[in-house]
């Protein structure tokens, strides 16, 4: 039985079992077949009906999204199908907007159930297939551990905001999801029009993407890779994460966010394994982060209608900004410059090179590429526009709440004033004092070897 508080009835509408052939789950965010809310309760509606369940996948255009991204997501959709059809569910992915293949498919539908996104496409997408749609649709939050809503109705300031309301809620969301047993399984035919995934290069290479920037090898896609790299960092790094997860080249970090990205696992999966591995220290630094801090992003875009903008930035990180617009800066690059990783910083080069190749960059190394940005920008803004825009087209994860609320943070979002420098003003800044903490020449080497794992 899933949570009432993870259900929203978006639509208003009798349950329509009369002719119906199926149970429509329109999957989007939660693109797994495993610990997957949206899925089960799908299932648990088919039951009660007599029904089969029929997942559908509309394939669109989304912004700034190239091969790099659609290669990691078509790949783990393939596992996807393969695991439902497994478990005697229909699966049908065809190259439409989502809102209108769900439609569609609603025709033949006794209800139709939709996971949850926080973007302003994703709520758009909803809001326009709820549009005298005829039928029940039941949204179910799925990719956060404590409902949006239920922690917070509000826009929150910072971490420390929303950090209690959360904590007095997770005990109560971290529980297993087991399969629920499908008991009328599919066996239409194909949908019409469906693609087929037995190639997803030939699917790929058929978009009209952005096909300079190409699939990564570092990073195996789909649920069961996600699986195998959550047991890893639990039995390898959980226990020496709170010591050094500030350390780029120490490979303590979980590499969760690609997979958290495309729902290809389940953050309560994900804080449950943490919880239950027995290790003493690292468990309550991890669950902050991929708890308090992801789901503070979450409720960034839910209530912040401009949270990929400049203007979303606090007032005192504005003003200051623009104080100091005027600040001697200690060097000047484009966005071309920085896209080719062409400064004078070797480090910073390095963790520019670390994006471009593998899609990735450790969190520390994040703060301190999007810092220097703004250091060597003509002017703020120009500084936000390239850091999103190089955030949105190399990393896996980018283009979600958190990537858009990591740039943000860069520029004052959800921290506070700091002691006034050049060009920063009370923003806070980070310098060269950042490599005391780590050993850079090793990191530096790292990037080397993950580069030529990705060129041979």
């Amino acid at each position: 039985m899933i949570p009432a508080t993870r259900l929203q009835t978006l639509v208003e509408a009798p349950v329509r079992p009369e002719g119906a052939r199926y149970v429509l789950y329109w999957m989007q965010q939660s693109q797994r077949g495993g610990f997957n809310p949206a899925l089960e309760y799908a299932v648990e509606q088919a039951n009660a009906l007599g029904l089969p369940v029929l997942v559908a996948f509309g394939l669109a255009a989304f912004p700034e999204a190239n091969a790099r991204h659609y290669g990691f997501m078509l790949r783990g959709l393939a596992e996807v199908e393969r695991a439902l059809a497994e478990r005697g569910i229909g699966f049908a992915i065809r190259k439409q907007p989502p809102h209108a293949l769900v439609r569609e498919l609603a025709a033949e539908a006794a209800l139709v159930v939709c996971d949850r996104g926080y973007l302003r496409i994703q709520r758009a997408w909803r809001a326009r297939l709820a549009e005298d749609l005829g039928r029940r649709l039941v949204q179910v939050e799925g990719d956060v551990v404590v409902p949006v809503e239920a922690a917070s109705g509000k826009h929150e300031y910072a971490a420390r905001t929303l950090r209690p309301k959360v904590q007095r809620l997770w005990d109560d969301s971290l529980h297993d999801l087991p399969e629920t047993p499908v008991r009328h399984a599919w066996t239409a035919p194909p949908v019409d029009g469906a693609i087929d995934l037995g190639d997803v290069g030939a699917v790929l290479r058929d978009l009209k993407i952005d096909q300079e920037v190409g699939e990564v090898r570092r990073f195996e896609p789909g649920e069961a890779a996600a699986r195998r790299r959550l047991a890893r960092f639990v039995e390898d790094a959980l226990g020496r994460y709170e010591a050094e997860r500030g350390r780029p080249e120490a490979g303590v970090a979980s590499h969760m966010s690609p997979y958290l990205h495309f729902g290809q696992i389940s953050p309560v999966e994900i804080a449950l394994a943490v919880r239950r591995s027995g290790q003493r220290t690292g468990v309550a630094t991890y669950l902050e982060e991929l708890i308090v801090r992801r789901e503070l992003a979450m409720n960034h875009a839910l209530f912040e209608p401009r949270y990929d903008e400049y203007g979303a930035l606090p007032d005192w990180a504005r003003r200051t900004l623009a104080d100091h617009a005027g600040d001697e800066r200690p060097h000047f690059y484009d966005r071309a410059q920085f896209e080719a990783g062409e400064t004078h910083d070797p480090y910073w080069n390095a963790a520019m090179r670390e994006m471009r190749d593998t899609g990735y960059m450790h969190n520390h190394m994040r703060m301190y590429w999007g810092k220097k940005i703004l250091h060597w920008s003509r002017t703020p803004e120009e500084a936000f526009e390239t850091t999103l825009a190089l955030n949105n087209r190399w990393f896996l994860d980018g283009r979600d709440p958190n990537s858009f609320t990591n740039v943000g943070w860069l520029f004052g979002l959800h921290d506070r004033p700091w002691g006034p420098q050049p060009v920063f003003g009370t923003v806070r800044s980070m310098g060269q004092n950042t490599f005391r903490k780590f050993d850079a020449e090793a990191y530096v080497a790292q990037v080397a070897a993950l580069s030529a794992a990705e060129a041979s």
